[in-house]
This record gives structure tokens, sequence and C-alpha cells, in this order.
């Protein structure tokens, strides 16, 4: 009696087990990939959300990271787009574009690469000969040549005494008591002290760094002007703009445009993501 007691009890775990077999064999089962089910496969990765859409890597500029994206990113994802805010070291140009590279490949393509300031510097290398990347996008960004570096346009000796400060590494930092006159006068002051306290060093050889063969000469790019720019001369900004052959759109704007006026920044963005082939 014990043992059929024991039978009995066995009898529903059986068959339970065969329903958990069949189920999870079926190739109708859309919990897994299967070949007739690829919604989740690895292959196609994060694209699954975004088939026919243009991904958007947003590269931040020296003294800054990923978060100053903040404002921009939202009108970018309710667009529809994938999204990926790249956290650089700054530790150098290398580093930088490795960094860059490795959102770009996974996030996968097609790929609008955006940058700010120094972001458009190592954007122009980390795109070169990249397949994913399909369109540039400047916002008061540096655009060099080959063999070009930041202090080609850079001259230090004529910035505002004690704007620069440097720690015992020789990483740099702008002084957060000049932080908002030089960088944002046109964010709110509160947002602007914050931005002081978080900005992220940068080390001061990536300034002597020279650039490699320009990404911009192989794609189409776009070009936002920051007309009341303290840090990048608005001149400077259209040669840049002018060198490149980009579509080039103006804002009566600090360098931190995109953060004063975010929404001018992602209709450029959007409007690159809709043209990738000149």
């Amino acid at each position: 009696m014990q043992k059929f007691n024991q039978k009995v009890k066995f009898l529903p775990l059986l068959c339970l087990t065969i329903t958990f077999i069949v189920i999870f064999t079926s190739p109708t089962f859309s919990g897994f990939a299967s070949p007739e089910n690829k919604t989740l496969t690895q292959s196609q990765g994060i694209h699954s959300l975004t088939k026919n859409t243009t991904n958007i890597v947003l590269v931040h500029g020296a003294w800054a990271d990923g978060s100053s994206w903040s404002k921009v990113i939202p009108i970018l994802k309710d667009a529809g787009h994938q999204v990926i805010a790249v956290q650089m070291p700054l530790t150098s140009v290398a580093d930088d574009i490795a960094t860059v590279n490795r959102a770009i490949n996974h996030i996968g393509g097609p790929v609008t690469l955006v940058g700010h300031s120094y972001g458009g510097f190592v954007n122009t290398n980390a795109a070169y000969n990249n397949p994913n990347v399909t369109g540039l996008v400047y916002i008061s960004a540096f655009a060099p040549e080959e063999n070009q570096s930041l202090s080609n346009f850079l001259d230090f000796t004529k910035f505002p005494k004690d704007l620069l400060v440097y720690d015992n590494e020789g990483f740099i930092y702008i002084n957060p008591e000049m932080f908002r006159e030089a960088i944002a006068d046109d964010v709110d002051p509160a947002e602007a002290d914050i931005m002081a306290v978080v900005q992220k060093p940068i080390n001061q050889s990536i300034f002597t760094e020279k650039s490699g063969p320009p990404a911009w000469k192989q794609l189409p790019s776009w070009y936002q002007i920051s007309e009341a720019d303290h840090a990048l001369p608005p001149d400077m900004q259209r040669l840049f703009a002018k060198q490149i052959n980009a579509t080039t759109v103006t804002v009566n704007a600090s360098h931190a445009s995109f953060i004063s006026h975010p929404v001018e920044t992602a209709k450029l963005i959007l409007n690159a993501t809709k043209e990738r082939t000149r």
C-alpha cells in the first residue's frame, strides 16, 4: 500500500515535467530565441527595439560627462531612437576614442555620432572608417584636420588668469568660481554651479595629441554654432563648419548650448538621422 501511494504521488510530478519539456522545446514558445523567433537573439540585441531606426551616440566634451546630455536624451528617445551617452575618461585621446568606439559597437549601426566641444575632436577620429557611423553632428565642437591638435586652436596664455586649475597629476579643472561665466552663462545659476562641482578634469597631455585622418571627409556632417560662446569663438566654429561642408544652424547660446537650448540641439540631431547620405 505504501508503494502504491508513492507511485500516485510521483505521477503528477512526472506529468508536470513532461509538460515543461514540451513547452520549452516548442518552436512557438516566445520566451527564448529559436530559428522561427528572433526577437531576442544576441545578433539583434538592442536593435530589436528600434527596427529601421538610426541609433544615436552622444559624446561629451572636457569638464563634463554623459549626464550633461540629460535634457536632450528624452527628446531623442521620445522620437523612437536608441541612445547612449558615452562616459569618456579624458585621460588620453586614444582612451577616449576607444571608449566611443565601444559604445558604437555596443549599440550597433547605423549610428549618428554627436559630439560637443572636445567630443567633436574625438568623434572625428572614432568615426574614421567605422562602417557603423553614417553621420556626424558637431555641437560647438572641434573638427580638426589630420595632424592638428587642440593646441592649434587654443592658447592658454590668453585665457583669463586663474581660470584653469591643475592638480598634482597633470589634470586640469576649470575654477568653479569662473565656470558659469566661461562655459554656461545662459544656464540657470544653480544648475551651472552643479556643473562646476561635478566637472570631470581633462589630462593636459590631450591638448598636444594630434588628430588622425578625419571622418568628416567620409561622412555627411551637421554643425551647431553658438553665437555667444566664450570658450570656443563663434568665428572658429564657422570655419570648422565650412571646412567640413556641414549643414549648419546657429543658436544664440553659450558654449553649453545643448544644455541651455536642448530643443534646438535635439532638432538638429533628429534631422541628421533622417539624412544619412548626401
